[in-house]
């Protein structure tokens, strides 16, 4: 069997597919996971695609080495994002060509089932609450929600402001509220999207404490992993980290040095499954467990749900929406939900298929930017 080609599908709302195919009429699928940059991981799709067409689809590894490293500088940014969604399409070919889900060529499943975290959001605080009671009522075992702007939500010319100090006290006074509505049995996580600085994002766990979330997502910015060390020290609560770092050279520091309690691996970024299964095996000998990254649609879901269910170490998946409640008529087959867990049944593959024509109707040529996040000095922060 060899690969025949490989088309992109960029989709109205943020999906950037990847289809391989193959002279056996078998196909795989693949999604990309940097949702603004789709114009240039295009491109770099249509450059790796002369190192994969006419290729043995089951030469994973060879082929990751050969568009990583093939053209002497290592592959980042949005080469790797390329590279992801063409490897988990490989895998996904693997998966059919031999009648099996895919987590059992990454060594069968160690669980039943993979816990998940839905997206919880509102205006206001009591509208967080109200998200996330919600949630539980609907079978979640967690709930997670994001640094709070305190001004503006976005809504009024794509802007809105986040002022540090403000910040924290708002989110303090969410997770408050929000432990006492859903109880103590119910995870907390709380994602900082890189919005603080070193000394706000210590004062301001050293405040979350009382509440015992399940960790505390992407404290700092990602340039520096080093800089997890200054963090590590002075913070009592679990941290996760990862989704921004686009190989297992990124992840060298925090995982060899112990500073992270959960990777935030993310797979459409990091390299695919060939490269997230290596940085799994390597956090397991620190005892580190993985929380893959999945902001995006049913193909990143599948092989999320896929490396979690055939992995020991494994805290918790994130997981936008309830699998099959959303973008039914382009992706007709998802991974299966239920009670809080996804989990991966017997189709061949990633089990997610794609409907063409609806793809096509929604295709999407567009750039875009997210929206501009400031302090009241106007400065200029992370979205």
């Amino acid at each position: 069997m060899k690969v025949t080609g490989i088309r992109t599908l960029r989709i109205k709302g943020g999906s950037f597919i990847v289809k391989v195919e193959t002279d056996a009429g078998i196909h795989g699928l693949g999604e990309s996971g940097i949702r603004f940059w789709g114009a240039s991981i295009e491109r770099a799709v249509e450059g790796l695609s002369e190192l994969v067409v006419g290729q043995d689809p089951f030469g994973t590894e060879r082929l990751w080495q050969r568009m990583f490293r093939g053209s002497f500088f290592p592959a980042d940014g949005v080469y790797s994002c390329a590279i992801s969604a063409i490897d988990i399409a490989l895998w996904d070919i693997k998966g059919k060509a031999l009648g099996m889900p895919v987590h059992k060529l990454l060594g069968g499943p160690v669980r039943d089932k993979v816990v998940c975290y839905p997206h919880c959001q509102g205006p206001t605080t009591e509208a967080l609450v109200e998200n996330c009671v919600s949630k539980v009522e609907d079978g979640w075992k967690f709930v997670r929600w994001g640094q709070p702007e305190t001004s503006g939500r976005f809504e009024a010319r794509g802007e809105a402001r986040l002022e540090p100090v403000e910040s924290m006290r708002l989110a303090v006074e969410q997770m408050g509220q929000v432990r006492e509505a859903v109880g103590p049995d119910v995870q907390i996580c709380f994602d900082v999207h890189t919005r603080l600085d070193t000394a706000h994002v210590i004062a301001m766990c050293k405040d979350l404490e009382p509440f015992k979330p399940f960790f505390i997502e992407d404290p700092l910015r990602s340039e520096n992993p080093g800089s997890y060390r200054t963090l590590a020290r002075q913070v009592r609560l679990p941290i996760a980290a990862g989704e921004q770092w686009s190989s297992k050279w990124r992840f060298r520091e925090v995982i060899e040095e112990e500073l992270v309690s959960y990777a935030r691996i993310d797979l459409c970024n990091v390299g695919g499954l060939t490269e997230a299964l290596k940085i799994t095996h390597w956090c397991e000998t620190h005892y580190i467990d993985i929380a893959p990254h999945n902001p995006l649609g049913p193909v990143s879901a599948a092989a999320c749900v896929a490396l979690c269910m055939a992995s020991t170490n494994v805290g918790v998946c994130e997981m936008p929406k309830q699998p099959g409640t959303f973008d039914t008529d382009l992706f007709p087959t998802q991974v299966e939900w239920l009670d809080g867990y996804s989990f991966s049944n017997d189709r061949p593959g990633l089990g997610v298929e794609i409907d063409e024509a609806v793809a096509e109707s929604r295709a999407d040529s567009g750039h875009g930017w997210p929206p501009t996040l400031r302090r009241n000095d106007g400065a200029f922060t992370n979205w």
